[in-house]
């Protein structure tokens, strides 16, 4: 190294969304800290078309605008999401006449579409008004990591035609896809969920509410703004999304298993506006009068990946896009940052009082990789289903369930660090993951068996008060230990109850269920759970036998018999 290095006690690499928000999460916990952000790109950043992950879901959510206290900014300067919607749209331009998952309205905790342009400018500008230095048109060009538990890290880099150093006791790799301490480490792991993206923004917005000028159709909603929401278009091996952008823009982009669909039918505008043609024809007419106002292009080859070890003893770590990424069906990526740099803040913690971190960062690394492992599930050779109205409406609650009744509840009441009680719920929490596996080969069983019925009605997540009601208990002041426990116990019996539910259904539909795991494991006895109701269908109620009408799940009241109001 040359000249006089700086020191820091910490010096993030990569000042985007996940390097950003754990400078201000650092700042936060510790008024003092010295935090030093390098950022390779010039800012401001543009709007609009700046980077890709747009859309936020409960926990990422949360992050922001509580734990970090940004909801002034997230309420006056982004867009509340209206939840995800689904239309089995494929091959239709009569969006009114397709099955629709979604919420008819808002449930009671937000989420957000998030301008990334706009919101990674204001984090910067927040980071420096809280006291981060925060250097931009910054570029690494040499990392030596600590050789002993006490030397600092040491790092070098150029801005303009200035050579700077640092000292530094933590060094948080968070430059995205670059994977600096990644590729120097070769920490780098494939997956096996192999899948492909395209994406654009179009200067305006795309008014799916117009699609239709039937009444009925858009009084399903209130309020009538399905704009608001991340919009799927799926189909068999593919999804295409809608998310609007407070800039005024909209993103639009296409996901795809290339065994369905490569992605040399895809990878440039013109191309992806011929596949609209045939399997979203809504979308190519919304998109063809306004190629004018195209504002970028890109894509991305097998995105899904993960990463050895993201947490480290001596003093390093990675988040966001730098260590794992997973699919961007459920939003999942700023969880997973959020998730990370609570973490990451939490040894840094730790260091400071004097305390060893090696064991601490090897679980925390153990717990990390557990909750990539369960949510990549959510996505793995699940592609092919997508396009069936029948059972991804049902795929989607489940994964919803799982979402909010057990990874969800441990972030919102801030028991991510609490180790000695995850591990008085292994066994529950390991349950939990044996299920959620079978309950995914299950549904890719059932698929094949399914006749696929694309019946005219909206499956109203709202109307069914469990739901409704594990949304809202996110919401729930932090509870004690033992109301915790049994809060999390609570949500392993309504899954169980769940999945035997769907068990039920799919072997109505007579689907070939051998080598199924899913009726192993609900026979497995799980000390102290408490009774799942049995006083009605949670998901299902008995349909008529009548061959003339769609096999759809009627989503029921979980504690009655008696459906809710009905929506055309």
């Amino acid at each position: 190294m040359t000249g006089t290095a700086q020191r820091c006690d910490a010096v993030i690499m990569g000042g985007g969304l996940a390097g950003l928000t754990l400078a201000l999460q650092l700042k936060q916990r510790f008024q003092d800290i010295d935090v030093l952000v390098l950022e390779r790109r010039t800012h401001p950043v543009p709007h609009a078309a700046h980077k890709v992950g747009e859309s936020s879901v409960e926990i990422g959510a949360h992050y922001f605008d509580t734990v970090l206290g940004l909801k002034p900014h997230m309420d006056g300067a982004q867009l509340r999401k209206f939840g995800f919607r689904f239309f089995f749209s494929e091959g239709r331009r009569d969006i009114d006449q397709v099955t629709e998952i979604g919420a008819s309205r808002y449930l009671a905790v937000p989420s957000y579409q998030i301008d990334r342009g706009i919101f990674e400018n204001y984090l910067a500008e927040e980071a420096v008004r809280r006291g981060v230095r925060f250097d931009d048109a910054a570029l690494v060009r040499r990392v030596d990591l600590a050789p002993d538990a006490e030397a600092p890290h040491r790092l070098e880099w150029t801005r303009g035609n200035e050579t700077h150093s640092a000292e530094a006791r933590w060094l948080i790799d968070a430059c995205g896809r670059a994977g600096l301490l990644k590729r120097k480490l070769g920490l780098a792991q494939a997956n096996a969920h192999d899948v492909n993206a395209v994406w654009f923004r179009i200067g305006e917005r795309i008014a799916i509410d117009e699609w239709s000028d039937n009444a009925t159709w858009r009084e399903r909603c209130d309020p009538q703004a399905r704009w608001l929401s991340t919009n799927h278009l799926v189909g068999a091996g593919y999804w295409a999304w809608l998310i609007p952008l407070a800039s005024g823009s909209h993103s639009v982009g296409i996901v795809a298993d290339p065994k369905l669909h490569p992605l040399d039918t895809i990878d440039t505008f013109e191309k992806a506006m011929q596949w609209f043609a045939t399997y979203q024809p809504r979308l190519y007419d919304a998109l063809d009068g306004k190629r004018h106002l195209l504002q970028d292009f890109a894509f991305l080859k097998h995105f899904s990946h993960g990463c050895k070890q993201v947490f480290s003893g001596r003093r390093w770590a990675l988040t966001g896009e730098a260590g794992l990424f997973l699919d961007p069906f459920y939003s999942p990526g700023s969880d997973f940052i959020a998730i990370s740099n609570t973490y990451i803040t939490d040894l840094v913690a730790h260091d400071r009082a004097g305390r060893s971190v090696e064991a601490r960062a090897q679980l925390y690394d153990q717990i990390y990789h557990s909750f990539y492992e369960s949510t990549l599930a959510l996505y793995q050779d699940q592609y092919p289903l997508f396009g069936d109205p029948e059972v991804l409406p049902v795929k989607v609650i489940w994964d919803y369930a799982y979402y909010w009744g057990v990874l969800s509840q441990i972030f919102f009441q801030q028991r991510l660090t609490d180790l000695m009680l995850l591990g008085s719920l292994k066994e529950e929490l390991q349950h939990c993951q044996r299920l959620n596996l079978a309950v995914q080969q299950l549904l890719r069983s059932w698929s094949a068996a399914s006749a696929r019925r694309n019946a005219p009605v909206m499956l109203d997540q709202a109307a069914m008060p469990w739901f409704a009601e594990l949304n809202r208990s996110l919401k729930d002041p932090r509870l004690g230990d033992a109301e915790f426990r049994a809060r999390i116990r609570a949500s392993v019996a309504q899954l169980r109850q769940l999945a035997g539910e769907i068990l039920g259904r799919a072997r109505a539909d007579n689907a070939d269920l051998s080598g199924c795991a899913l009726p192993s494991v609900l026979e497995e006895d799980i000390a102290a759970l408490p009774a799942g109701a049995q006083a009605g269908a949670m998901l299902f109620a008995a349909l008529p036998d009548d061959s003339r009408k769609p096999r759809l799940p009627n989503f029921t009241e979980r504690s009655s018999p008696v459906a809710p109001r009905a929506r055309p």
